[in-house]
């Protein structure tokens, strides 16, 4: 009892705070909870999508604290929907089930989502996914970009067996 009423209180204490934060150009955000890989890949995920507006913070928090974040926000989940990260648009907050983590592609595909909850300023999925397909589409073209430079900068099978001849005649 008396955790869940300094939980409550400390919940409490944040939200009003998070509130009076007024919107700025500021291109920070904070990354609270992840591992150093993971937020590095969120990051530039987001710096490909390009977003018109960015979070304030993006926390990955343990399930439980998942919950009671949801339930504090009220969050409300469409009838036969999971969730599994949400935006809490008044403070540009998006909290990330940590528990339910399923990966970096994962992440680009429901971060983009909660990128266009806060793009549009709204609470409706419809409206979020809308943006969202536009900031995976550079995702895709990013990643399609890299996989193609990456070729390039290989040695083609040609090359390879040219220099294993080379080696080979080298040794003998």
């Amino acid at each position: 009892m008396k955790l869940a009423t300094w939980l409550a209180l400390f919940f409490l204490a944040v939200a009003p705070a998070a509130l009076a934060q007024v919107p700025n150009s500021d291109t920070t955000y904070t990354v609270q909870g992840a591992t150093p890989e993971r937020e590095a890949v969120m990051r530039r995920q987001i710096q490909v999508m390009q977003p018109a507006v960015l979070p304030y913070r993006i926390r990955f928090v343990p399930h439980w604290q998942y919950l009671y974040a949801a339930k504090i926000y009220q969050l409300h989940v469409p009838t036969g929907m999971g969730s599994k990260m949400f935006t809490h648009l008044a403070s540009r907050s998006i909290f990330i089930d940590e528990d339910r983590y399923l990966g970096e592609e994962w992440l680009g595909h429901w971060i983009a989502h909660e990128l266009g909850h806060l793009a549009t300023k709204s609470a409706k999925e419809e409206d979020a996914e809308r943006t969202a397909r536009e900031y995976r589409m550079r995702l895709q073209a990013a990643a399609k970009k890299n996989s193609s430079s990456a070729l390039r900068s290989q040695p083609s099978s040609e090359e390879t067996l040219r220099v294993l001849i080379e080696f080979d005649e080298k040794r003998v």
